[in-house]
């Protein structure tokens, strides 16, 4: 079981990377906007079991490595680090788009609603190099039982993500209307966002192995 320290900061940078906009917030708004929040909570299903089926490759693929590998953790702790100055980067850089200027979407099966929300997670290459960049920095060899902090720590970042998407599919009509008549809230978001990721990555490029 890792530190609740280690939970709460991993929870923490769950949070940033869930409100950082992506494809499956994009999809996921699109559809809540076009089809009703149902449909969006529909989708946001299939977009789990996409979380799942990463969380469990990555908990396998990253202890294996942990073990076997000496310098793994620093090498895949720089590579994390790198990874959320890029996330900031895409919150605050000209021009970029708000999940809340949605797509207009045809109306589709319940069926097809959770497939397609399968296949935007799957296919999401954020949500890979997520696992795999940033799993590992909250975990303790030392401390034991690699495989079932991995898991807990998962676990955490999927119910962060689903909570929060899940909000956001029930009042995403109200959103985009909020953000279309005041542009300026979308801006200090993005901001707010880059900077706590861009201050966590400091801290995770500076942080030494314990």
């Amino acid at each position: 079981m890792p530190e609740s320290s280690h939970l709460m900061a991993f929870a923490l940078i769950s949070l940033g990377m869930v409100l950082t906009p992506g494809p499956n917030m994009i999809y996921l708004v699109s559809r809540s906007i076009s089809q009703g929040p149902a449909a969006g909570l529909v989708s946001l299903g299939g977009i789990g079991l996409g979380f799942v089926f990463y969380m469990l490759c990555a908990v396998f693929g990253v202890t294996a490595l942990l073990m076997a590998v000496p310098f793994a953790y620093d090498t895949l702790r720089l590579a994390g680090a790198a990874y959320l100055l890029w996330l900031a980067w895409q919150a605050v850089r000209p021009g970029a788009r708000s999940p809340f200027q949605a797509t207009l979407l045809p109306s589709d099966s319940p069926g097809r609603l959770f497939a397609m929300g399968f296949l935007t997670n799957v296919l999401n290459p954020k949500i890979a190099v997520m696992y795999l960049s940033l799993l590992p920095q909250f975990i303790r060899p030392d401390q034991g039982h690699v495989l079932g902090q991995a898991v807990t720590l998962g676990s955490v970042q999927i119910l962060v993500s689903l909570s929060v998407n899940a909000a956001i599919a029930i009042t995403a009509g109200s959103i985009a209307r909020t953000v279309s008549a005041r542009p300026g809230w979308l801006v200090v978001q993005r901001w707010l966002m880059g900077t706590m990721l861009a201050g966590l990555a400091v801290r995770m490029a500076t942080e030494a192995r314990r």
